[in-house]
């Protein structure tokens, strides 16, 4: 057990369908690599020490769907998937507000969003230097600290990164 009291997941969503260009950013669907990639990223969560508890998606179909794959590979239930519109293009502070308000009894958060604004809250909170997380990319964050209200505040620890071109190459 990580002696971390909190642990973020960052889950960018997968690749998405440009197909139909008549359709809203925000009802676009997840591509067939996008489909493919989601559940052996999920399967991938699954099998690292940390998971989280709770899921928080923003409302773009591609997230969602994103977020429901996520969720059956942890034995989540769909419904229990907390729809968020601060995590659709609201930026950082969008994202810290809603992570801010999670309930502390959760130890281990999952927020499934968008670029370039996963890339930029990773690396606020890690002062890494993550250029890009691509599309159905995780990072695994580990906080010490008692409140999701102090995570703007407190430095974390970035665990675990993967992407589904990484996966590919050690499988």
């Amino acid at each position: 057990m990580s002696p971390h009291r909190k642990i973020l997941t960052l889950v960018r969503h997968a690749k998405s369908s440009w197909k139909d260009s008549s359709l809203a950013d925000i009802d676009r669907p997840l591509n067939k690599r996008g489909q493919r990639n989601a559940p052996v990223m999920a399967e991938w969560l699954v099998a690292q020490a940390e998971q989280p508890e709770f899921i928080l998606s923003s409302p773009a179909n591609r997230a969602q769907t994103t977020a429901r794959a996520m969720a059956a590979a942890l034995g989540q239930e769909p419904d229990d998937i907390q729809v968020e519109q601060d995590l659709y293009f609201a930026g950082t502070h969008g994202m810290l507000r809603a992570l801010e308000g999670v309930d502390d009894r959760f130890r281990g958060v999952m927020m499934v969003g968008h670029n370039p604004v996963m890339t930029r809250l990773l690396n606020q909170l890690t002062g890494g230097d993550v250029w890009n997380m691509p599309t159905c990319a995780i990072a695994i964050i580990g906080f010490d600290m008692d409140s999701w209200g102090l995570v703007d505040c407190t430095a974390g620890e970035l665990l675990a990164y993967q992407t589904p071109k990484l996966l590919d190459q050690v499988s």
